[in-house]
């Protein structure tokens, strides 16, 4: 019975292949194709049931793209290698807080002061949202995805440094595969979609750590990686007055790191007193969708 159930999810994949034109048949094109590319996004809605059926790793080999480019051994490691995003390419007079939100039994919480701060100030900002945060607190999520206010993107599926041959950064073992790095990423974006109809452009990976190999292959599947250049709470273990010197480095452009799930942290308090600092300075806070970003 397995073998027949695979051999019919083999076949509705050849099938569908062949309804999209020669050039669009490879992963990228049908599955993550994003609001930038609006001829798409039908393709998407109607496949994804399917992509729901079988496992990333299956959709990967099927579709062809493990090829000798992406499993060539890495040269770089790190938080800025080549194709890592980290500013905003503009001269304008403005910040793009981000804030992740990872996961873990120590990392399931919510600042609620912090968004309630936000919100009430009509700070923008870009949230990435790990799964295992989403699945403890999936209801918040979705309250907060509707506030436009909020662009809301991808820190994977398991918080993982992103890699294809298992590199470690502080001591987390990262993903061991192209395979396992779009399981990691994919997962996650299939989980946002399902629950907000949102398709997110951005990818962010715990510990922010990246091979320039796994870059390339998100590159691929039209996704653009972004770190930052404002290490604003150094993973929510800074003071509030830390974290308000962090942010006064700011220069145009900047995009600030920080966290929204550890509410004992001192990250709210930093950016309370930050943000009228900045704002008597001249910048504004925008979201990351509404500029470039350069390396």
């Amino acid at each position: 019975m397995k073998k027949l159930i695979g051999l019919i999810l083999v076949i509705c994949f050849i099938l569908i292949s062949m309804m999209l034109p020669k050039e669009k048949q490879a992963f990228s094109a049908t599955y993550v194709t994003h609001a930038t590319h609006a001829p798409h996004e039908k393709s998407i809605d109607q496949h994804m049931k399917f992509v729901q059926a079988i496992t990333y790793q299956q959709l990967l080999f099927h579709a062809g793209k493990i090829t000798k480019e992406y499993v060539k051994p890495p040269k770089q490691w790190g938080l800025s290698v080549d194709g890592v995003k980290q500013r905003l390419d503009t001269d304008d007079r403005v910040i793009a807080l981000t804030f992740d939100a990872c996961g873990s039994e120590t990392g399931n919480g919510i600042d609620q002061d912090l968004i309630d701060f936000l919100i009430a100030h009509d700070i923008s900002a870009t949230l990435f949202f790990n799964k295992r945060w989403i699945d403890h607190n999936k209801d918040e999520f979705i309250q907060i995805a509707s506030n436009d206010q909020f662009q809301i993107e991808n820190h994977g599926t398991h918080h993982k440094p992103l890699s294809v041959n298992g590199q470690q950064a502080y001591g987390i073992n990262g993903t061991s595969s192209p395979q396992e790095v779009i399981a990691e990423v994919m997962e996650n974006y299939q989980t946002i979609y399902q629950l907000t109809g949102i398709k997110s452009r951005y990818f962010r990976s715990g510990t922010a750590h990246y091979d320039e190999v796994s870059v390339s292959l998100l590159q691929s599947l039209g996704m653009e990686v972004v770190n930052f250049d404002i290490n604003g709470d150094a993973g929510a273990t800074y003071s509030a007055n830390q974290v308000k010197q962090s942010l006064l480095q700011a220069q145009p452009g900047s995009i600030a790191i920080m966290h929204m799930n550890q509410p004992d942290s001192g990250t709210a308090e930093g950016v309370k007193m930050a943000v009228p600092l900045l704002q008597k300075k001249g910048f504004h806070f925008v979201k990351l969708e509404e500029y470039p970003i350069i390396e």
